[in-house]
């Protein structure tokens, strides 16, 4: 029997269902995720010519793929980007896929991507006066009305977390051992790879801050939300409610301060965390805390002409 070649359109039209079905049996590809991969697709199919939508999958080739490299690049659409929505394509075949397509008699073979060779630049360590900018920022949150910009950007400062992993924190990520707090979680970018689990100690001084926050009364929900629609009431067991519209504004307020630049200036603090338990107790320490592997770390941290060693003979240490 003949496989069919789907279109585009009944592609982006099953993705979503064959994803839901696979969730109920792995909780994976998340409902963000598969979000991410229909919207980098479209993202494709917009910057060719031509209805995309009645073409089949096999009519994307190579050649098209680079013409919108191209084109995106002439557009001012950042190669970050770029190639973000090309994985989507990749998402969109990927091997977990192919039993769901074949049971509808499709044939959809795996996308001829290009090979990416770009990699993110190494991290660019602030210089001492910036470091005291931030350091004077970050204290003025703790005498701020609304507690949540000073727990939002601790997350981020003191336990290196995302964003996204702030947003979803709860308070049962937290847990004693041996009469300490610790923090325990899964960062979502691990959660669907590795699964590695980030188990840090909190600091008493932070804990009792987190604590007054927790038992104080829940903060008003807004009538009217951005949009106009009525808003769900925010889960109290949220640590950060309402995350979205507080990192929004930290990062106009580091922006407006020249602190830092760029549409996610939070996220300098993580690596600022980071980089700073990578100096201080090395990349086994700042693997732990980030939740990345080892050979990121390094990768990104590393600095050889900047060695954190005191005086030392070698002979000493034979």
């Amino acid at each position: 029997m003949r496989k069919k070649t789907p279109t585009f359109g009944e592609l982006l039209q099953t993705y979503p269902r064959i994803a839901a079905i696979e969730r109920a049996k792995n909780e994976r590809p998340c409902e963000a995720t598969v979000a991410n991969t229909l919207h980098g697709v479209r993202a494709i199919l917009r910057g060719l010519e031509g209805d995309w939508a009645a073409r089949a999958v096999t009519d994307l080739s190579r050649r098209r793929i680079d013409t919108f490299l191209g084109e995106a690049r002439a557009r001012g659409l950042a190669p970050v980007s770029a190639w973000s929505y090309l994985l989507s394509l990749r998402a969109l075949a990927a091997r977990w896929t192919r039993p769901y397509y074949e049971d509808l008699g499709w044939r959809v073979p795996p996308f001829d991507l290009p090979v990416c060779r770009r990699r993110a630049p190494r991290y660019r360590r602030p210089d001492p006066a910036l470091l005291r900018r931030v350091r004077a920022w970050y204290a003025a949150l703790a005498d701020r009305s609304d507690p949540r910009d000073w727990i939002a950007a601790t997350l981020m400062l003191e336990f290196a977390m995302r964003n996204g992993d702030a947003a979803r924190l709860t308070w049962r990520d937290f847990c004693v051992r041996d009469g300490r707090v610790f923090l325990r979680y899964t960062p979502h970018k691990t959660a669907l790879s590795s699964g590695r689990v980030v188990v840090w100690p909190v600091h008493p001084d932070i804990w009792r801050r987190l604590e007054a926050f927790r038992d104080a009364p829940p903060l008003p929900t807004p009538e009217l939300p951005r949009r106009g629609r009525p808003r769900k009431p925010e889960a109290r067991d949220r640590v950060v409610p309402r995350a979205g519209e507080v990192f929004a504004r930290l990062n106009r307020e580091l922006r407006a301060g020249g602190i830092f630049t760029g549409a996610k200036a939070c996220y300098e603090l993580r690596k600022i965390c980071v980089d700073h338990v990578y100096q201080k107790f090395g990349a086994e320490m700042a693997s732990s805390i980030s939740g990345d592997d080892i050979e990121t770390v390094t990768r990104y941290y590393a600095d050889p002409s900047a060695p954190n060693v005191g005086l030392v003979r070698i002979v000493d240490l034979l």
